[in-house]
């Protein structure tokens, strides 16, 4: 089998993360209706061949200060609805034989990550129960460091306290999700924490939506000591999607605009604020498609689609192919690289990494199976604690 769209349709195709939780509770948005701003829903998923989506529960940490649980919460129950509502299409799954089940009956497996540890409040009975209500994975930390573990986006800012990693408790929270079967997601951790992870782990763990740092300069992203690390683990890393992530000219240029961008987020959050309400995230991620059509759109041409090429392909080969996956990030953002406009257009991928060389067998390790593996190979730890 040589022919790329073959070889997608005959994939299961996995998806680690998705911010789409908030469409449902925030929007009342439906995930059977028509897709709107957003970049997946049940109709692209079957048109780019999408066998299962883990759709994170992300928690603003400055919005939702002293309620992170039952914001969670709230996230996690928009999940559980929506496969309540379509249950002839959607299937909540919870191992990955669950996942193989759902696709052999034609059903989009529906899975539950957290992304942000400050989701459980310092508390291992909270990382408990919503290891119940179906989280699979929990990334340690989001943008923001908490009480136990540091986080890449804020290492720079003075006025967090720092703990130069994981603290004693944190560790205890890697013990706890592998004695659970939880995967452990390094996506968004500081440098030091990753490496605490590796000392503290005796399961594989993930990077649910991380990209290489070598093509792309940023701090979410993982050096090649990090990949081949997360290969020796015998984890997987996830390619994100993010222009910023795959492109250091698009980062930078982006980022200069954000004094023009401040006054627009902060007219477009204020009848909300002026409410008591949280800001909802849908907010800001308008303003970011109206400002980019609007004033960048001729000086910044989207992130070609052969830059994102180019990380799978650096991933693949400095960690293996047994250790590259798909982690779009889906609805977390604005933008999405040319050629790539939401979940129908994962086909691209498979031809273009065929058009490098990849073979059907690569792919179909890339599109799913080595999650498929982690997975496994995670709850099989569980086990035998």
């Amino acid at each position: 089998m040589t022919d790329p769209a073959e070889v997608h349709a005959a994939a299961i195709v996995i998806d680690t993360h998705a911010d789409t939780p908030q469409r449902f509770v925030d929007e009342g948005w439906d995930f059977s209706s028509e897709l709107g701003s957003g970049m997946i829903n049940l109709e692209t998923a079957r048109k780019g061949n999408l066998a299962a989506e883990f759709f994170a529960a992300w928690v603003e940490p400055t919005q939702w200060r002293g309620r992170y649980a039952f914001r969670t919460l709230q996230l996690i129950d928009g999940i559980h609805q929506q496969v309540r509502k379509h249950p002839g299409t959607m299937r909540l799954c919870l191992t990955p034989d669950d996942i193989i089940r759902a696709h052999a009956d034609g059903i989009f497996a529906a899975l539950i990550g957290i992304e942000g540890g400050h989701s459980i409040e310092a508390d291992l009975g909270l990382l408990r129960s919503f290891h119940q209500l179906g989280a699979r994975y929990m990334t340690l930390t989001w943008s923001n460091s908490n009480e136990w573990a540091d986080s890449s986006g804020d290492l720079d800012d003075p006025t967090v306290p720092h703990h130069d990693g994981l603290t004693a408790f944190g560790r205890s929270v890697v013990r706890e999700m592998n004695r659970l079967g939880m995967m452990v997601d390094v996506s968004h951790v500081s440098d030091k924490t990753f490496w605490d992870v590796l000392q503290t782990t005796h399961a594989p763990i993930i990077a649910s939506h991380s990209s290489a740092r070598a093509l792309t300069d940023s701090p979410r992203n993982l050096t090649d000591d990090m990949l081949r690390a997360i290969a020796t683990n015998n984890g997987v890393v996830m390619v994100n999607f993010y222009p910023s992530f795959i492109s250091d000219q698009w980062r930078a240029t982006w980022a200069s605009t954000l004094s023009q961008r401040e006054p627009l987020y902060a007219a477009a959050s204020a009848p909300y604020l002026e409410r008591g309400e949280p800001v909802p995230y849908f907010v800001p991620l308008e303003v970011d498609r109206k400002f980019y059509a609007e004033e960048l759109r001729m000086e910044l041409p989207l992130v070609p689609l052969d830059a994102l090429i180019d990380h799978f392909d650096y991933v693949a080969h400095v960690a293996g192919i047994d250790h590259v996956g798909i982690g779009t990030d889906f609805d977390g953002f604005g933008l999405l690289p040319s050629g790539i406009r939401n979940a129908g257009d994962l086909p691209r991928i498979t031809k273009a990494l065929m058009e490098r060389g990849y073979t059907a067998e690569h792919m179909k390790k890339l599109l799913g199976g080595n999650l498929l593996r982690v997975f496994a190979e995670v709850q099989a730890e569980a086990a035998t604690e």
